[in-house]
C-alpha cells in the first residue's frame, strides 16, 4: 500500500509553484482548430468577423466540440488563404485526427460536427498522422499566457516546426505556459523551453513525461489524479498505457486503474487553496490529493 499527498514529478511539490496535476479541462472531447492569425477577442465565442468562423464556433459549442482559433507563430502570420483546419477525437484508445485546406473559412459550414462530437470521423479532411501542439498565448483572455506562452510557442516551433501553433484559451491560465497535445488531449502546465521540448518529443515517441503534466482532457479530475499516481508508481509512461476503469464517490473518490497487467485501488481527495500564475489572476484553484494507493488481485475485483 503507499500513500501520496504530492506528486513528486509535479513543480508544486520541489519549486513553490502550485502543483498542475489533475487540472486538464474535463469538458473537451471533440475538437475543431481554425485557423485565424487575430485578433483574437476575450473570449471566442464573442468573435463576429469573419461571419463564418463565427458560426462555425457556436455551431462546435452548441454540438459538444470544443472550438480553438489557431495560428503560427511569429510576427509573420499568414493571413491569407489557404485557412488550415482540424477536428480530432482525444478520448479512450481511438483517438484520431483530420485535416484540411479552406480557400474561404464558408468552407466550415459543411463540417459534420454532429459526427465530430459522437467521435466519428467524418471524412471531410485527410488523416492527420502527426501531433499536433497547441500552446495558448491568448494574452486578451490573460495576460501570462501571452507573456509566457508566445516566446514557448516560438522556441517549439523550431525544433519542431509546422506541428506547433499558437492558439487560444484551453483552460487553467494560472497554469501558463500551456501546451496540450492532440489528438490525446494531453495537457502540460508550468512550462519553460526545455520542459516543453522534453514533453513534445516524448508525445512524439508516444510517451508522457510527468513533470509538468497536468492530465488528459475529457477526464474527471480525480481520474487525472489516480492515472498519475499509477503512473508514478509504475513507470508506465505509454500514453495509453494507463487506463482508469472505474471512479465512484465524491471526495474521498476512489478509482480502479490499470497499468502494466496489474490493478489498483488509488483514493483521491479535493482540497482547495490559493493560487495563481501572478498578483493579476488570483483566483482559489482545486488540487486533488492521492491518499491511498493499492495493488489489487483479481479477486479484489469480483
Amino acid at each position: 500500500m503507499t500513500r501520496q499527498t504530492s506528486c513528486e514529478h509535479c513543480p508544486g511539490s520541489h519549486s513553490g509553484e502550485r502543483p498542475c496535476l489533475a487540472s486538464a479541462t474535463t469538458k473537451a472531447r471533440a475538437w475543431l482548430l481554425v485557423e485565424h492569425p487575430g485578433p483574437w477577442p476575450e473570449r471566442i465565442e464573442h468573435l463576429e468577423e469573419p461571419a463564418a468562423p463565427a458560426r462555425a464556433i457556436r455551431a462546435a459549442q452548441a454540438a459538444g466540440v470544443r472550438p480553438q482559433l489557431i495560428r503560427r507563430s511569429g510576427r509573420r502570420r499568414r493571413a491569407t488563404p489557404p485557412l488550415r483546419v482540424y477536428v480530432g477525437w482525444s478520448q479512450g484508445p481511438d483517438v484520431w485526427l483530420e485535416t484540411r485546406e479552406l480557400d474561404d473559412h464558408a468552407g466550415l459550414d459543411s463540417l459534420d460536427l454532429a459526427a465530430v462530437a459522437a467521435g466519428r470521423a467524418p471524412g471531410w479532411g485527410e488523416p492527420v498522422h502527426e501531433p499536433v501542439l497547441l500552446v495558448c498565448t491568448h494574452g486578451r483572455r490573460n495576460a501570462c499566457c501571452a507573456r509566457t506562452g508566445a516566446p514557448l510557442a516560438r522556441s517549439l516551433t523550431a525544433r519542431f516546426e509546422d506541428l506547433v501553433w499558437e492558439t487560444t484559451h484551453v483552460g487553467g491560465d494560472r497554469y501558463a505556459a500551456n501546451l496540450v497535445c492532440l489528438p490525446h488531449g494531453v495537457y502540460y502546465g508550468n512550462l519553460g523551453p526545455a520542459e516543453a521540448e522534453d514533453a513534445a518529443a516524448a508525445y512524439l515517441n508516444g510517451a508522457v513525461v510527468l513533470d509538468r503534466l497536468r492530465g488528459r482532457a475529457g477526464q474527471p479530475e480525480a481520474a487525472q489524479a489516480a492515472e498519475h499516481a499509477v503512473r508514478a508508481l509504475t513507470g508506465v509512461l505509454d500514453v495509453t498505457g494507463v487506463t482508469v476503469e472505474r471512479l465512484s464517490g465524491a471526495s474521498p473518490y476512489e478509482a480502479v486503474v490499470s497499468a502494466g497487467g496489474n490493478r489498483y485501488r488509488v483514493v483521491v481527495e479535493r482540497t482547495e487553496e490559493s493560487g495563481g500564475c501572478g498578483p493579476e489572476c488570483q483566483e482559489k484553484l482545486q488540487t486533488h490529493l492521492v491518499t491511498d494507493l493499492t495493488l489489487l488481485n483479481e479477486a479484489a475485483l469480483v
